[in-house]
């Protein structure tokens, strides 16, 4: 066994890690020289500072990466766009560097907005149909939240950065909800953590948050698509805590974005919005403080200064009390004399009066005769009212009758007279008149419409006409060639037409690329048609 082991390792053949690489790159290449792949833009973020495009295509089962150089780049005839369906032609190769494949792309061509990206639309048109995206139904922040909630992985940067970033900002507490932010059950576990928050209570053991943050890196469409979950847009939108959106970056939109109270561009940003920066709240409450102390001793100067000016310009306390002193004095002075007179005089009308038995009853029996004549005068004026109260009524009630079959009389005739004001006839000849006008109308408005088509047909006609004969399309129908260099201007005169220049011919059927051989103009240095020419199905006629 270990002679033959011995053997197979001398006959086998030993490569280097780079000679193995390159055989197989080589390979690739050989078998796969030019291709034409369809598939879907996937992980696209615009060209490199390079200038180079590096994204990849994919369907429902397998990923290609790809590239496209800065030289193709600009050749594009269009941009290509994250989720959009393409054609793409050009040549696989291999990056020894990473041991995988790649298709550089030569030509690129729309095929569709691909699956995912057509699905996205469906549920964005739905829920913007529903009043999810109006602004009216989106909340405001809270200025100063105590406790903010954080839906995001554990363990990313993401986490990280934001709690860095409140904690540099304005340090409070952070209830963090552990989640995968990517895969299949990502936008289920996204869309329980939303609810589960909206769920605590604000007395429980866990203090429910004041504000929702719900964070992610970024990534291409696929990996963000746990994030255009329905469930989730609807579960965000139903929040009853505030929710700031902060999944990708900036150039990233997902449905959560649309739907969230507040869209920020990074996860840092989202915490920069959570939170306003403390010390510059502490200097803005010292600031107020300071001028709320100065406006208050301000006024208080004010004050007293008002108050002196108003103790000046009054008299002093003797001056106020002079007059009223000097009253007082005379008062005094006339208070003993008078009490001494008006006590005689009392006692005086007191003697003067004699109070016996028979005067007493004389006085009781008048006051007595003086009631009994004002109750008998009292009792005289109610039967008087009384009598002319029944009396009234006593004539009202023969009159009633007498009205009310009057009443009824009047009411009859009128009813009569009306009765015969009242026909049909005519609302039946307003109807007809305005029929007979309806009919009219209806007649001129179609002659009208049919009229203003017919116009209009024979303008389009005209135009079209027109069209056709000022087109270059009928002069490269009778074998003419429209000449263009590799700027796609249009070449107009031979002198303009250099030895070796990229050429490129349209006809009445299609396009080719031709070099020219001779010529006597200038060559430009930023044409490199040798490598295009070779391609097939790209070989035009050398003149």
């Amino acid at each position: 066994m270990s002679e033959a082991a011995s053997e197979s390792r001398t006959n086998a053949a030993e490569y280097t890690v780079s000679e193995i690489s390159g055989a197989l790159k080589r390979t690739v290449e050989d078998v796969f020289g030019n291709v034409r792949v369809r598939g879907e833009i996937s992980g696209y973020r615009g060209p490199h500072s390079s200038g180079h495009a590096y994204f990849a295509l994919k369907d429902d089962r397998a990923r290609l990466d790809a590239v496209v150089w800065k030289g193709t780049m600009s050749r594009l005839k269009f941009r290509p766009e994250e989720g959009m369906e393409v054609i793409a032609t050009g040549k696989l190769t291999t990056y020894p560097g990473k041991s995988n494949y790649q298709i550089v792309i030569d030509n690129l061509e729309p095929a569709g907005a691909g699956a995912l990206m057509a699905l996205l639309e469906e549920r964005k048109r739905r829920l913007q149909a529903e009043g999810l995206f109006d602004t009216g139904r989106k909340r405001l922040l809270p200025f100063m939240p105590r406790v903010i909630g954080v839906v995001t992985s554990p363990t990313g940067s993401v986490i990280r950065d934001i709690i860095h970033r409140i904690k540099d900002r304005f340090p409070l507490h952070i209830l963090v909800w552990p989640v995968r932010v990517q895969g299949e059950t990502s936008g289920a576990e996204v869309t329980a953590a939303v609810n589960g928050f909206n769920a605590l209570a604000w007395d429980g053991a866990i203090q429910r948050p004041d504000l929702l943050i719900v964070a992610r890196g970024g990534g291409s469409l696929e990996d963000l698509w746990g994030f255009n979950d329905e469930a989730l847009a609807r579960a965000v939108a139903a929040s009853g805590i505030p929710v700031i959106s902060a999944v990708g970056h900036e150039t990233d939109w997902t449905l959560i974005d649309l739907v969230a109270d507040v869209r920020a561009p990074t996860p840092t940003g989202a915490a920069e919005i959570a939170v306003p920066v403390k010390a510059d709240l502490e200097a803005t409450l010292a600031s107020l403080g300071a001028r709320l102390k100065a406006a208050v001793l301000r006024n208080f100067e004010r004050k007293r200064q008002a108050a002196r000016a108003a103790a000046r310009a009054l008299p002093s306390p003797d001056q106020l009390l002079a007059l009223p002193r000097r009253r007082l004095d005379e008062a005094t002075s006339r208070l003993g004399r008078g009490l001494f007179v008006s006590t005689e005089r009392k006692r005086a009308r007191f003697f003067a009066v004699k109070l016996t038995p028979a005067m007493l009853s004389q006085r009781i029996a008048e006051a007595r005769r003086t009631n009994e004549r004002n109750l008998l005068r009292a009792q005289g004026a109610l039967r008087a009212t009384a009598r002319a109260r029944r009396a009234e009524l006593n004539r009202a009630a023969d009159q009633l009758p007498k009205c009310a079959r009057a009443s009824l009389q009047r009411h009859k005739q009128q009813l009569a007279m009306l009765q015969g004001r009242i026909t049909i006839e005519p609302t039946a000849r307003r109807q007809r008149v305005q029929r007979d006008l309806l009919t009219a109308l209806t007649r001129r408005g179609t002659q009208a419409v049919v009229l203003r088509l017919e116009r209009l047909r024979g303008r389009v006609v005209q135009a079209d006409r027109l069209m056709a004969s000022l087109s270059h399309k009928a002069v490269l129908a009778r074998g003419f060639a429209l000449v263009r260099d590799a700027d796609g201007a249009v070449v107009k005169q031979a002198a303009d037409v250099a030895s070796g220049m990229a050429l490129s011919l349209e006809f009445a059927d299609g396009t080719a690329d031709a070099v020219a051989i001779s010529g006597t103009a200038k060559p430009k240095a930023v044409a490199k048609p040798a490598a295009k020419a070779k391609e097939p199905g790209n070989q035009g006629s050398l003149f």
